[in-house]
């Protein structure tokens, strides 16, 4: 099953953003936090994120979703520190964090692929603009 990480400046909005996507689950699936810094702070910490993702990993792949630009910087710096294994299933969303969250926890629910989940995400900017 595709894991999720969720990567926040804010530990807790991410952990909000989990629980509310985690309504629309419908199997048990692995949404891990990694908001905020390991000590603490707002932030984000790439050595968090790489914990996250090796954490969230059951081999079928894993799908970042960011709230801001210098998070994109840290997961790609996380993904830099991974062995090339599973470097290579492990896709970084261009996606609002709120609906992407919650369009790849339902995708995820029944059984959607690495790229399906993404794309789902993806697809999630659609509807904020309605």
């Amino acid at each position: 099953m595709v894991g999720i990480v969720v990567v926040s400046h804010s530990k807790n909005l991410a952990q909000e953003i989990i629980n509310f996507s985690m309504q629309m689950a419908q199997a048990d699936i692995k949404v891990i936090n990694a908001g905020g810094t390991s000590d603490g702070r707002f932030g984000t910490d790439a050595t968090k994120i790489m914990d996250a993702i090796q954490q969230s990993d059951d081999k079928d792949g894993v799908l970042i979703l960011v709230d801001l630009g210098s998070a994109i910087m840290s997961a790609e710096m996380a993904m830099d520190f991974l062995d090339e294994d599973l470097k290579e299933r492990v896709l970084i969303a261009d996606a609002p964090i709120v609906e992407g969250c919650i369009a790849a926890v339902s995708q995820v629910s029944i059984g959607a692929s690495l790229e399906e989940v993404k794309n789902a995400a993806e697809q999630a900017r659609n509807y904020s603009k309605r």
